[in-house]
């Protein structure tokens, strides 16, 4: 099977749309009260790794469902006046987030450059994610 595209250019694509913000940036931006870390990684992650102190898990599978207002699974967080900082574990599902939403009409989205992992890497707090 050969594919019309791959994932690396469909990430290539959305970065291209999107602003990424460098490790630096987010960690200023963490704490700012107007600013959201969503957290798109799978559970499994979260209770394994733990999560950016005060990020909302956003399950990747959900987060079109979360934004549209006409949805039953619609989450007011989403019509809240705040910057939207997407994370994953490297940057790739945040950067295919980011481009989603903002197609569906968020304005002020961005993506964590390097994800999760660059955030440990420069020592950014992480808070540990209990298994319910």
């Amino acid at each position: 099977m050969t594919l019309k595209i791959g994932f690396k250019e469909l990430v290539a694509r959305a970065e291209a749309e999107v602003e990424t913000i460098s490790v630096e940036e987010a960690m200023t931006a963490a704490t700012s009260p107007d600013t959201v870390f969503i957290d798109l990684r799978d559970v499994r992650e979260l209770w394994r790794e733990g999560k950016i102190p005060g990020a909302v898990h956003v399950p990747r599978g959900m987060l079109e469902f979360w934004i549209d207002p006409a949805s039953p699974y619609h989450k007011p967080l989403f019509t809240e006046p705040k910057r939207f900082v997407f994370y994953c574990n490297l940057g790739w599902r945040s950067a295919l987030a980011a481009q989603i939403a903002q197609q569906m009409g968020l304005d002020n989205v961005c993506h964590l450059g390097g994800g999760f992992s660059a955030w440990c890497a420069a020592s950014g707090a992480v808070e540990a994610v209990v298994k319910k």
